[in-house]
């Protein structure tokens, strides 16, 4: 460092005290990209572990080698349909570092080992003879029967045609995200498509006015259940969706109708199977985790990497790259940070500096500040959004100047209080301060991802915001002719949750399919609990399109919401300005420039001419109403009615402009200030 404060320190004062934490993280990271520099010339080229492991076509030698890295093997075996399963036939051979090798040569070869081919490795370790499937194999499929899982040699002759898609995330402008999931995407009972999601989904993205799709689950978990974060196979997207073309064309797709495409990543464990995943690879306990009990994660049921160990920083960093060239990902969502860069998980109150210090996983944080330098180095279009409920120092902040270098965290703390909030308090005791101070509570420079609730919120044990406000009622009582006051609470309280939250809580916004609408249900897969029912593991869009149910009005409000962020910038515009806290009316005005909010959350009272205060004169109209009838709410205010300032020069001396408004209990209304 020669001596220079980097420069995360210098702008924040607050990280002094710990000036040599932060210098050493920082040292680790330019250590260990010296070291990936001076093997392969840049970490770009280092990333392509996809080029040279697994099944790669020799075109001079006129076969097809395979390589699989396993240090610990004692005999390695490749075999498949092309050779009859027979298992001791073909022998690799063990090379530098651990990697064995073999070549199938055309001659023998060309017309057993085909595109589709099942392959499978014999590996014979410490821990006896396995058959496994390679770690960098581009596709697993279950047998329908046996329910096993086997490699393919995934090679088409005609390659996909990405020509003309040069999308740039930068371009869609702030981020306005739609969370899902391709299995539970469609109605039916049973598993989504890549192709029905392009066909069927995607066009509601883009209608409702979100500019990017986050994709779970993508990478192939073979438990269906865990939501696709027990990953058995990183280079193999799941097979039960269709394939690698299909999700290709998918994402092209999205990238035509203007929307970006980031993919949901997990590189904080992987699932602990034996037969499908890297467990035990070589024979050993310590081939991509830490040995012993330092490779478990107790909480998840699942193991972790070894982040410090040269072969697993490349497997995950060329994992990275591979989605990004093959795929044309526009970035990503990383799982699991906090778990990755705490030994303790983030099992912890972080109450104090000195706790974002302790037990800290150094080669976690040295790969995640790796995995961006990759990332934005390769593909400079492209976002990285950290799921870290810590807020790590630094963790947003550019690499150059002491950071990670992640784009943008998860405003994780913003759907728990929400959730607290409506599981333990009246709304007469709402605390209006605690609210604002939830939403606002970030560093102006860590950009943050503002949500009310996401997939977590909606899985069975826990609920969506809808289904706590208004639970059974949902099915019995959404119908339009239907008159319920829990219902009515329920669909007031939804819209401004909403609103309030992506006005004040961030500079992009996440939403998780169906909740825009309140869908009803919690998710729960197919499992011997529900005899393997699928019921609860789809999304049903007739209610939002039955124009009879009240699910439309929530869709219509969301998409009027949408609107009004786009045309007017709001996520751009910073930080909003405080002007009212009234505690009798249980109201809050606030401001972004000429853009005017007022919130008012008292279960009961609505005031007439109510007075706000403007940032300045003029005439304000309302551009935006959550008790608008279109919106299923009662219609009490005239959105028409122009307010006009006025002003009042006050005991301060300061001339201070207001407005009267008609503040309608359970209902938020946004005003614009008229150009003359």
């Amino acid at each position: 460092m020669n001596g220079e404060r980097l420069a995360i320190v210098k702008k924040d004062p607050w990280l002094e005290p710990v000036e040599n934490e932060m210098v050493a993280r920082h040292e680790r990271y330019l250590k260990a990209l010296e070291e990936i520099e001076r093997a392969s010339g840049n970490i770009v080229d280092y990333a392509n572990g996809y080029l040279y492991f697994g099944f790669q076509y020799d075109p001079v030698e006129k076969g097809w080698w395979f390589r699989e890295w396993l240090p610990g093997a004692q005999d390695v075996y490749l075999m498949g349909d092309f050779n009859d399963w027979q298992r001791t036939e073909l022998r690799l051979n063990k090379g530098v570092d651990g990697v064995w090798s073999i070549f199938l040569p055309d001659n023998i070869y060309k017309e057993r080992l085909v595109h589709g081919s099942h392959v499978k490795m014999l590996v014979h370790g410490d821990n006896g003879w396995h058959e496994r499937i390679p770690a960098y194999i581009r596709r697993v499929v279950q047998d329908e029967k046996t329910k096993d899982f086997t490699g393919q040699l995934w090679m088409p002759e005609k390659q996909f045609d990405w020509e003309g898609d040069n999308f740039n995330i930068h371009n869609v402008g702030s981020l306005l995200i739609y969370e899902a999931h391709v299995g539970m995407s469609q109605e039916k009972e049973g598993v989504g498509t890549y192709r029905e999601f392009t066909r069927h989904v995607l066009h509601r993205i883009k209608k409702a006015g979100y500019n990017t799709v986050q994709l779970m689950a993508i990478a192939e978990h073979p438990f269906y259940g865990s939501f696709g974060y027990h990953v058995s196979n990183f280079f193999a997207p799941s097979s039960r969706f269709g394939t690698p073309e299909e999700l290709k064309a998918l994402v092209k797709r999205a990238h035509e109708m203007g929307l970006a495409v980031v993919m949901d990543v997990v590189h904080a464990h992987y699932v602990k199977n034996f037969n499908e995943g890297l467990n035990e690879l070589d024979g050993t306990d310590h081939l991509y985790s830490p040995p012993g009990d330092a490779g478990y994660q107790p909480y998840w049921d699942s193991k972790l990497f070894n982040y410090g160990k040269a072969g697993v920083r490349h497997f995950l960093l060329s994992n990275l790259k591979y989605w990004l060239d093959e795929f044309h990902f526009d970035g990503f969502r990383f799982d699991g940070v906090t778990s990755m860069i705490y030994h303790h998980h983030g099992y912890t109150e972080f109450d104090c500096r000195e706790k974002f210090f302790t037990d800290v996983n150094d080669d976690a944080l040295t790969y995640l500040t790796l995995a961006n330098k990759l990332v934005h180095e390769f593909r400079p279009d492209t976002v990285t959004i950290a799921e870290d409920v810590s807020g790590m120092p630094g963790m947003c902040i550019p690499i150059e100047e002491g950071g990670v270098g992640f784009d943008y965290r998860l405003g994780m703390a913003v759907p728990d209080f929400w959730i607290k909030l409506l599981k333990e308090q009246r709304d007469e005791d709402w605390d209006l301060w605690q609210m604002w101070n939830m939403m606002t509570n970030r560093l102006p420079e860590v950009k943050t991802v503002a949500y009310c609730e996401s997939h977590d919120q909606a899985l069975v044990g826990d609920k969506t915001i809808a289904f706590r406000l208004m639970d059974k009622q949902m099915y019995t009582d959404m119908n339009r002719a239907t008159e319920n006051i829990i219902v009515d609470r329920g669909m007031a309280l939804h819209k401004m949750i909403r609103l309030f939250t992506i006005s004040l809580a961030g500079q992009a916004y996440l939403n998780f399919m169906g909740n825009e609408f309140g869908h009803p249900e919690w998710i729960d897969f197919p499992r011997e609990g529900n005899g393997w029912s699928y019921a609860y593991a789809r999304r049903q869009w007739s209610l939002v399109d039955n124009g009879f149910l009240r699910y439309s009005y929530l869709g219509k409000f969301d998409h009027e919401m949408i609107k009004m962020v786009k045309k007017y910038k709001l996520l751009a515009r910073g930080y909003a300005y405080n002007r009212g806290m009234d505690y009798t009316n249980k109201t809050i005005v606030f401001n972004h420039d000429d853009i005017v909010y007022i919130f008012n959350w008292h279960p009961s009272n609505s005031i007439p001419d109510y007075v706000m205060e403007v940032p300045y004169p003029g005439r304000y109209k309302i551009i935006l109403n959550s008790d608008d009838k279109r919106f299923g709410g009662f219609g009490l205010v005239d959105d028409s009615v122009v307010s006009f300032s006025f002003s009042v020069k006050c005991e301060d001396g300061v001339t201070r402009h207001y407005i009267k408004v008609y503040n309608v209990s359970r209902t938020a209304l946004v005003l614009k200030l008229l150009k003359k």
